[in-house]
């Protein structure tokens, strides 16, 4: 079997050196190589060989299957390259052809815009998972089981205990529990809700923010959201902070600007009242705190929490919110 391996590799050596043509030289590869080829039934007679010979056989098989298979590459590269036209047949007058070049999605430039704004303004930025448990996503949010305020978050459960998070307020249980004030976040990511229509979808994208320290008040989340959107809206436009409710902030407010497609008028997108929701917000509710085990009546903040969708069809006055998912390339070219 020896003589029969050194015999192929010589063979095979002849042979790869005298093709000329690549359709030539796959006929000698598959002789020599192919699975059927006669590297591959020399190689099955090793199991006929002594037992003390084997390893030295399989050694030697190997590197011969090693050296032929380099020729053959080898040899493939030069007929490769001797194939190509010379070079002064290329006509380098030809024009060069346009490759076109991707761009983000509308959605994400918003969110990179909205993350830079607040950047802007000291905020960090932290990122968490999207199968989130109960405990960040209601619990720690003074959300606990049977609340009535788990019916306004519509959730993909995945198991009792595990759901796809509604929204980014699960970092600011998880941050505040780990780190001690003063604190500046925002949290930008996907959230999921049951919910869809042409302001609603399924999934969709979320920036939240809260800031911790001592003697903060509602006046000065006030003036963060006010300076954001004249920033994200290149003006300064009608605002107004509405009462609300949410379980994790109190007092609760919800904000409006001035409908940007509409001018104030009143069209299907702010549903004809002139004013279109951007966002919640509040004060971080004292029970919160307490399960994070901050002192409230040491420490304040308050929180709040935009769709960046939203944000985007106010600003690219888009008026029905699935045009970003349906890969319309007609729309995408506009961004």
């Amino acid at each position: 079997m020896e003589e029969t391996l050194h015999r192929l590799q010589t063979e095979a050596e002849t042979a790869f050196t005298a093709v000329s043509s690549l359709v030539e030289l796959e006929e000698i590869r598959v002789k020599y190589l192919g699975r059927k080829g006669l590297l591959a039934n020399t190689m099955k007679q090793l199991g006929q060989a002594a037992s003390e010979d084997r390893p030295r056989l399989g050694q030697l098989a190997n590197a011969v299957k090693q050296e032929v298979e380099s020729l053959f590459f080898a040899r493939k590269e030069a007929l490769e390259v001797g194939s190509l036209p010379p070079k002064q047949a290329l006509d380098l007058s030809l024009p060069g052809r346009f490759v076109p070049f991707g761009k983000l999605h509308p959605v994400t430039q918003v969110m990179e815009e909205i993350c830079a704004v607040f950047e802007g303004m000291g905020f960090a930025v932290a990122e968490g998972p999207d199968v989130e448990t109960d405990h960040y996503n209601f619990e720690a949010l003074n959300i606990p089981a049977h609340h009535p305020a788990r019916d306004m978050h519509d959730t993909f459960y995945v198991s009792d205990s595990l759901l796809l998070r509604t929204h980014t307020s699960t970092m600011q249980a998880r941050i505040m529990e780990k780190q001690e004030p003063p604190l500046r976040y925002i949290a930008p990511g996907k959230v999921y809700r049951c919910d869809s229509d042409i302001t609603h979808t399924p999934m969709f994208h979320q920036v939240e923010g809260f800031l911790v320290d001592r003697q903060v008040s509602f006046a000065d989340l006030k003036g963060v959201l006010t300076l954001f959107t004249n920033r994200i809206f290149d003006g300064d436009l009608p605002l107004r902070f509405r009462p609300s409710f949410f379980p994790f902030t109190e007092p609760s407010a919800e904000v409006d600007i001035a409908c940007v497609i509409c001018k104030g008028a009143g069209c299907r997108v702010c549903k004809q009242t002139g004013w279109i929701e951007i966002l919640g917000a509040g004060m971080i509710d004292p029970e919160v705190m307490k399960m994070v085990g901050y002192d409230s009546e040491q420490f304040s903040g308050f929180a709040f929490g935009l769709g960046v969708e939203r944000i985007a069809m106010l600003k690219y006055g888009i008026d029905d919110i699935r045009l970003y998912y349906e890969n319309d390339l007609r729309f995408l070219r506009q961004f």
